[in-house]
């Protein structure tokens, strides 16, 4: 699988992709028709308005037959070393390892550049993304937000960072 960078032209198959109702039992929501997630990718690709925040957004594809099968996000604030993951896998496709796939890539790139703090917010009920969490070096915390268990995994310093 492949991260590409989220491009305004992927929101046509990424609506299909995110296009099942049962996909947003516990990401909230309702699929976006192509047009409103094409307005949503331009201004995810302009990047934050906030100068103090990072948006990294990429879309996965498979190597194989080049479909694309979900998204993994990072906000990056560096001024306050922590940054926060999401990843969603198409309703076809989960099950297979690719949000861990995802998820792990992302979070050995934050971990390199270093970010000190990673964050990732779970349903309580959504064991699935819990478990990614889980491989990706996260652990629950009390926290909640939004009725989301708050996960948090601080990496290991690369070598040389003094860290």
């Amino acid at each position: 699988m492949d991260l590409l960078p989220l491009r305004v032209e992927h929101a046509a198959e990424m609506a299909l992709v995110l296009g099942d109702p049962v996909l947003h039992e516990f990401i909230g929501g309702a699929p976006l028709t192509a047009g409103a997630l094409r307005e949503r990718y331009a201004r995810l690709a302009a990047g934050s308005p906030d100068p103090a925040v990072v948006w990294c957004n990429w879309v996965l594809r498979l190597r194989g037959d080049g479909a694309l099968v979900g998204t993994v996000q990072a906000t990056v604030t560096p001024a306050r070393d922590t940054a926060e993951l999401a990843w969603v896998i198409g309703t076809p496709w989960q099950g297979r390892g690719f949000a861990t796939e995802a998820a792990r890539a992302v979070t050995a790139w934050l971990a390199d550049l270093p970010v000190g703090l990673l964050i990732a917010h779970v349903h309580p009920d959504h064991h699935a993304s819990a478990a990614v969490a889980a491989a990706c070096g996260f652990a629950p915390t009390p926290h909640r937000e939004d009725g989301e268990i708050r996960w948090q995994h601080r990496p290991t310093a690369p070598p040389g960072t003094g860290a």
